[in-house]
């Protein structure tokens, strides 16, 4: 936008975009503020004020006036599978951050109604229970209310899963389908499904009951992989290291981000790993991978960063923690071979492990190889999630010359938890200031989209507070983070676990033109009101990817979403209120109001013949 008194000037050093009268948080401890800075040919080219901007504004320089706004490095969610949640994003119905069951089944009930045959409505994580106000899951009665016709499949972390008859029929559960190992397929009096599965403590047979739904094809599942990088960069991400995950093959469902990264499309740089997919032949992958691509192929957009999260299934410990801690069976002598094979070929991993009995087992193996010379090697290795890990194996992990991934899980399982464990266990689950204080590299992310969601503002309220989506307080001030240190986990050390971080992470001259202006200052807004917090202008590389308020127009245009009865199309993603929260009386006061008016917009339906007299019939009569 026009700003006076920058005078555009002829130059051949001239910025592609200037970002001005903006409180800029750097991350640079070099100098950590700024109000201004300068983007060129994707790199920051000037960090200071007014006038150290001015000499590279030129004819061509897009001039953005943050309006006294917080500026912030862009953020990098260290765990997340945004491949596999691209794929499928248009077709997902979302309830991250949905407030009320009552809502949600409202919306679930008016997309049933536009879905067309053959297709399913799916909610597919990043809400919980506890966020709700009725604090609960809905019944197999109100999805079959809701959506009598058409098949729904609502997942509920790594916990559960909510089918209606129509899904039932759909993936062909009857009275006579067994029990997956590791899975429940809850029944009735006459031995009929009924419509809950159960993760016992795998999560198999949810993800594996999901796989039954229709897919998109792969041009569009290009179009949905755009439309949720660009979901992303509403919040202010600009990078991502995808964790890969269960029914992710390589190379078929890294099709789409690779064709949008060949055609320079992707707005967001992603790092990604492999993870082996079928039990049995693991090394057998490891080793094929090995001979195809190697670590840090690719470029600034799109990298391969390792193997993992797992690379074993053996090894793996699910975090269901409605179950007890699963007891694994003997797995080191395959762990071995795998975690071989990686450090002698220079590939690094990540390892999925939530509980420090795990933990402990795969260290024994690195320090046998330790003993070999092979940790520490210079490869970059890390554990994900440790919610357990006690302080002896983080002081292993650290003389191993590992790393750490944490993410809110907890924010969204914390109540689950603690009942098993008790607050005791929960307020250090996991320690992450333990971890700091260690000197580990501690990056922080979401584990978005299946478990929590992939709001990172939500991450980043968990890290401060300590606090779970219903408001329970679990872990105490010692082991929280300040504001500076959780911004720091988002950006700087995400770059770290993917060798970035020279050129990603801070603003400084040289390094990636990555950046967003926020809706309200992170460092000064009331702490309930961060998970509020969005981006109105996103640039990554220079390149503005995300753009409302008084910006709206200046990103790159999207084409619109299909297939038009997409609920992204209707609904959007993330359920966000256009402010944040404000005080619990306000709270309390613009509750009462959306009820005031969903009751007279309910009666505005019913005069007009839209809506049945006698309400919705959403609920079930047993929660009545």
């Amino acid at each position: 936008m026009p700003v006076g008194g920058l005078v555009p000037r002829p130059s051949d050093n001239a910025a592609d975009v200037v970002v001005r009268n903006a409180k800029i948080y750097t991350g640079d401890p070099s100098r950590p503020h700024a109000g201004a800075l300068a983007v060129r040919d994707g790199r920051v080219l000037v960090v200071g004020d007014d006038a150290d901007v001015a000499p590279v504004v030129g004819p061509a320089t897009t001039v953005v006036d943050a309006l006294g706004r917080r500026v912030v490095p862009g953020l990098n969610d260290a765990h997340v599978h945004v491949i596999r949640g691209g794929l499928n994003y248009v077709l997902e119905l979302r309830w991250d951050g949905v407030t009320s069951l009552r809502q949600g089944l409202a919306m679930l009930r008016e997309q049933a109604a536009r879905t067309p045959k053959g297709q399913w409505v799916r909610v597919v994580g990043g809400w919980s229970a506890e966020q709700f106000a009725e604090r609960r899951l809905p019944t197999p009665a109100e999805l079959n209310e809701a959506a009598p016709d058409t098949p729904v499949f609502v997942l509920h972390l790594y916990q559960a899963a909510i089918l209606n008859r129509a899904a039932l029929k759909a993936v062909g559960y009857t009275r006579d389908t067994p029990d997956p190992k590791g899975g429940q397929i809850v029944r009735g009096r006459n031995g009929e499904p009924n419509g809950l599965l159960l993760a016992a403590p795998s999560a198999l047979i949810l993800y594996s009951t999901l796989a039954k739904a229709p897919l998109l094809g792969e041009e569009e599942q290009k179009a949905s992989t755009l439309h949720f990088l660009r979901e992303l960069n509403r919040f202010g991400l600009t990078s991502a290291i995808d964790a890969a995950g269960g029914f992710q093959n390589f190379p078929d469902n890294y099709r789409a981000v690779t064709e949008l990264a060949a055609e320079g499309r992707l707005s967001l740089r992603i790092a990604y790993h492999l993870f082996p997919q079928t039990a049995g032949q693991e090394l057998d992958d490891l080793a094929r991978w090995i001979e195809m691509v190697r670590p840090e192929d690719g470029d600034e957009w799109l990298r391969l960063n390792g193997a993992g999260e797992n690379l074993t299934w053996a090894a793996a410990d699910f975090e269901n923690f409605a179950e007890p801690r699963p007891e694994l069976a003997d797995y080191e002598t395959e762990f071995e071979k795998a975690v071989r094979l990686l450090l002698e070929n220079g590939w690094g991993f990540r390892l999925h492990a939530t509980y420090d009995e795990t933990i402990r087992r795969d260290l024994a193996v690195f320090e046998k190889l330790a003993a070999e010379g092979l940790f520490p090697g210079g490869n970059r290795w890390l554990f994900d999630h440790a919610e357990t890990a006690s302080p002896d194996s983080l002081d292993r992990v650290a003389a191993l010359g590992g790393a750490m991934s944490v993410q809110n899980r907890m924010s969204f399982q914390g109540e689950a938890f603690t009942r098993r464990y008790g607050l005791g266990a929960a307020a250090e689950a996991p320690p992450v200031r333990a971890m700091l204080d260690r000197g580990l590299t501690v990056a922080a992310g979401t584990d978005a989209t299946r478990v929590s969601s992939y709001n990172p503002w939500v991450a980043l309220h968990w890290l401060i507070s300590g606090r779970t989506l219903g408001g329970l307080s679990l872990r105490p001030p010692l082991n929280r983070v300040d504001r500076e240190t959780a911004l720091a986990m988002y950006t700087r050390a995400g770059a770290a676990l993917t060798g970035e971080d020279g050129v990603k992470g801070i603003l400084r001259a040289g390094y990636y033109g990555d950046l967003a202006i926020l809706t309200h200052d992170y460092f000064t807004v009331p702490e309930q009101d961060v998970p509020h917090i969005e981006s109105v202008l996103t640039v990554v590389g220079g390149r503005i990817v995300h753009a409302e308020a008084e910006y709206q127009g200046m990103a790159d245009e999207l084409p619109s979403v299909t297939p038009e009865w997409s609920p992204v199309a209707h609904f959007g993603g993330y359920q966000a209120p256009a402010t944040p929260r404000g005080s619990g009386a306000r709270q309390a006061e613009l509750l009462g109001q959306a009820v005031a008016e969903s009751e007279l917009h309910r009666q505005w339906r019913v005069r007009r013949g839209l809506a049945p007299e006698g309400g919705t019939g959403l609920y079930d009569p047993c929660f009545l």
